[in-house]
């Protein structure tokens, strides 16, 4: 069972979070995603357990427990969507955004949408 914690330090390595869930089961794999821009951890990690006693178990213990001075979230992991990037539309490179690096703003194609995070565009613009 696939298990989400939040809230962690970005110090907290793979082997910190292997030993504080295997007091309550064994630990499939530990996974930190690290931030594509500066390489850095993302402040959330995804826990693989063995069985979802475990899973529950850790769950339980771990929810709310102060690791590296910050209290972590622990929660069962929600089943990952395939529609990253969100926003109003979902909107692409183009709609309302003004076009070019845009990313979003109202209306668009399907791909990186959300709303404006740099580079050109976001917001609603004036239709012609």
């Amino acid at each position: 069972m696939r298990i989400y914690v939040g809230n962690l330090s970005y110090s907290v390595t793979e082997e910190d979070l292997q030993k504080e869930f295997a007091g309550y089961g064994e630990v499939t794999s530990v996974d930190i995603p690290l931030d594509r821009m500066n390489g850095r951890p993302k402040g959330f990690a995804f826990v693989e357990m063995a069985s979802k006693s475990e899973a529950e178990s850790a769950i339980a213990g771990l929810n709310g427990k102060m690791v590296q001075d910050r209290t972590i979230v622990v929660n069962e992991a929600r089943p990952r969507t395939d529609n990253r990037g969100g926003g109003y539309s979902g909107g692409g490179r183009g709609g309302y955004s003004g076009g070019g690096r845009g990313r979003g703003g109202f209306g668009g194609g399907g791909g990186r949408g959300g709303r404006s995070s740099g580079g050109g565009g976001g917001g609603r613009q004036r239709r012609y």
